[in-house]
């Protein structure tokens, strides 16, 4: 097993890297090998009190002696140069005591051009999550820089299933921001249409209670029906669940009335290009000379690094 011989340091300790170190134990990786930097005390005894075997650390640099073979970027995006930049002696510590070592970063937006530029090495893994690995039914993109080998490419692709479900690699790092808008941003759009039909359902009568769990289980019940069913196109299902002159008939009217197919696509696309946009931003930053730790405090708090922040 790929996992067996891993030793995995994570950069930030937040719901997301929290959420990988679960699936990994769960997937029997020993507790032992697992290394985390954290600066926020809290969220260092949060994951103390979760997986106390693990190793906690406050500053990254300590994971040079703990030498690596997967180091996953689980900060903020917007402090990822300087942390990057400091985990160079961290790389090359871990290179020479074993030179197969991949880097995985699930920082939204930042690029792997930028990331070898700051880390001095190019081995490196992009992977866009969404929030729902949270509570392990995650889908993910992932994208490797040319330098990684076939080995561990798929050692990444073990690491990246222990958070989420569903997982694809894309053939260029644009489609990264495509995935960021379906699927990265998506879990939001799920959220405003059970929204909608809480508010419908509470409007029409019923309690609130009972609207929003008909509603999220119908959600969560569809999308199973369409992954066990991947073959089938969602148009077949939908057709399949609507019957003429019927109730869902009905519905649906309403939704191609209001032009709702080609809201969705522009929502998608909008996130896309804003993803595009937030990847130059973050890939020309600059940061007067502050403590790693510091940054990585200030913008880690009770966040993921699933989706961009404005």
């Amino acid at each position: 097993m790929l996992l067996d011989s891993m030793r995995i340091a994570f950069v930030g300790g937040g719901n997301m890297a929290r959420a990988m170190i679960g699936g990994l134990l769960a997937a029997g990786l020993s507790p032992e090998r697992v290394f985390v930097a954290e600066p926020f005390e809290p969220t260092r005894e949060g994951l103390r009190r979760d997986f106390p075997a693990i190793r906690l650390a406050t500053d990254s640099l300590q994971a040079a002696e703990f030498a690596p073979t997967v180091i996953v970027l689980a900060t903020k995006p917007q402090v990822l140069k300087a942390v990057a930049e400091s985990l160079r002696p961290v790389i090359l510590a871990a290179v020479k005591a074993n030179p197969a070592v991949v880097v995985v970063s699930i920082a939204a937006g930042v690029r792997t051009v930028d990331l070898a530029r700051w880390l001095d090495f190019s081995c490196i893994v992009r992977v866009m999550p969404n929030t729902p690995a949270l509570v392990s039914e995650g889908a993910a993109g992932l994208f490797a820089h040319a330098s990684v080998s076939e080995d561990l490419r798929s050692l990444a692709f073990e690491v990246c299933r222990s958070f989420s479900k569903v997982l694809y690699w894309v053939k260029s790092e644009q489609l990264l921001d495509v995935v960021t808008g379906v699927s990265g941003s998506g879990p939001a759009y799920f959220f405003y249409m059970i929204e909608a039909m809480e508010e419908a359902g509470v409007e029409l009568g019923l309690p609130r209670e009972i609207a929003r769990g008909l509603a999220a289980q119908t959600c969560l019940g569809a999308g199973k029906m369409a992954l066990e069913q991947i073959s089938t196109e969602p148009a077949t299902l939908r057709k399949n669940v609507t019957s003429p002159n019927g109730t869902t008939e009905a519905g649906v009217k309403v939704l191609e009335a209001r032009s709702a197919k080609q809201i969705i696509k522009d929502c998608v696309i909008a996130a896309t290009k804003r993803g595009d946009e937030l990847g130059d931003i973050l890939g020309r930053q600059v940061f007067a000379t502050i403590s790693v730790s510091f940054l990585i405090k200030a913008f880690s708090r009770d966040s993921t690094t699933a989706s961009f922040e404005d």
